[in-house]
C-alpha cells in the first residue's frame, strides 16, 4: 500500500487512544483495532514501533489491546490487535488461523496487510515489529516466526496447545522438514537467531482435553504426540528445539495461574521492555 489515509475530524477522533475497529481493506472478512498513544499526536513526524497482540480461540482482541494500553503510553508503542473470526473456512471453524495457511487463505499475509494499512493511518515503522500471542495466538505467533523472522524484532509465545517443533526430522505441522514445500519459503535460522524470543505459560496450565490430537482427528499425523501431553511439556519441547539450533529463549512460568492469557501481560510487558532496550541481536 502507498500513501496515507485521509481523515475527517470525526474519523480522526476514533483513530486515537483505543481506536474503533477497522475492516482490513485487503480482505474485509478480517478486522483490527489499535491503541495509539498520545505521543503520536505530539510527535507527528516520528515513526513509532509496532506491537501486535494476537487473540486466542475466544477472540478477546479488544481485551488484549486495552491491557497493553498503559505499556503503549509508557514506551511510545502503537498496539495492533487483529481479529481472525471463527467460521472462516466453515461454520465450525475455530482453528484455521492458528496454522497460518488454510488452502488459499494466507493468514500471515492478512496480518502483514493490516500492518501496512495501519502504517497509512499512523506513523509506524513497519520494518520490524514485536508479536505476542496466547493460546491460539501462541500457535499463530511461533509459526509466523518461522515464516517471517525478518519482520520481527521480538516474539512472545504464550501457551500454545499444539506446537510445531523446530525439528527437521518431521513434516509440518509436527516439525519443519517440508516447510519450504508447504509455505514456499525455507526456514531461515540465521534470521531467527536475531529475534528476541519469549515463551510463557501458567504454572497450573495442565488441562489436556482441548489439545490432545487423537488418531481419528483430521490433524493427526505421525509424531502428533512428540512434544508431550500438556502445555508444560510442549513449551519445554519447543524451547529445547529452538535452543538446539542456537536460538536463545527466555522462558517464564507464572505460578498459580492456569490457562489465562490476561494474567501473562505483566511478564510479557517486561520482556518487551527489555527487548526494546537491547540492540538487535546479532549472529555470533
Amino acid at each position: 500500500m502507498t500513501g496515507t489515509i485521509e481523515r475527517t475530524r470525526e474519523q480522526a477522533f476514533y483513530a486515537r487512544g483505543k481506536t474503533t475497529i477497522y475492516a482490513c481493506q485487503a480482505d474485509q472478512r478480517f478486522s483490527y483495532c489499535c491503541y495509539v498513544p498520545r505521543a503520536v499526536e505530539e510527535n507527528p513526524d516520528r515513526q513509532f514501533p509496532l506491537f501486535v497482540a494476537v487473540h486466542g480461540t475466544g477472540r478477546l482482541m479488544t481485551a488484549y489491546r486495552d491491557l497493553f494500553a498503559e505499556f503503549a503510553e509508557r514506551h511510545g508503542v502503537i498496539v495492533l490487535a487483529p481479529l481472525f473470526p471463527a467460521g472462516i473456512t466453515g461454520p465450525n471453524d475455530l482453528n484455521s488461523y492458528k496454522f497460518i495457511r488454510a488452502g488459499d487463505l494466507h493468514y500471515d499475509a492478512v496480518l502483514l496487510a493490516m500492518v501496512e494499512e495501519a502504517a497509512r493511518r499512523w506513523p509506524i515503522d513497519t520494518r520490524r515489529f514485536s508479536l505476542f500471542g496466547f493460546s491460539g495466538g501462541g500457535h499463530f505467533a511461533h509459526r509466523f516466526f518461522y515464516l517471517h523472522p525478518e519482520r520481527l524484532s521480538a516474539v512472545s509465545i504464550g501457551a500454545p496447545g499444539v506446537v510445531t517443533l523446530l525439528d527437521f526430522d518431521h513434516d509440518f505441522w509436527v516439525g519443519v522438514r517440508d516447510f519450504e514445500a508447504v509455505f514456499g519459503k525455507a526456514i531461515d535460522l540465521e534470521a531467527m537467531r536475531r529475534v528476541a524470543v519469549h515463551m510463557i505459560v501458567g504454572g497450573d496450565d495442565t488441562e489436556t482435553w482441548e489439545i490432545t490430537i487423537r488418531p481419528d482427528s483430521p490433524r493427526w499425523m505421525p509424531g502428533a504426540d512428540l512434544a508431550g501431553a500438556d502445555r508444560q511439556d510442549r513449551m519445554r519441547a519447543l524451547k529445547a528445539s529452538f535452543e538446539r539450533h542456537g536460538i536463545a529463549v527466555r522462558h517464564d512460568t507464572v505460578p498459580g495461574v492456569a490457562h489465562n492469557g490476561l494474567a501473562m501481560v505483566p511478564l510479557v510487558e517486561q520482556f518487551l521492555a527489555d527487548a526494546m532496550a537491547a540492540p538487535l541481536q546479532k549472529v555470533g
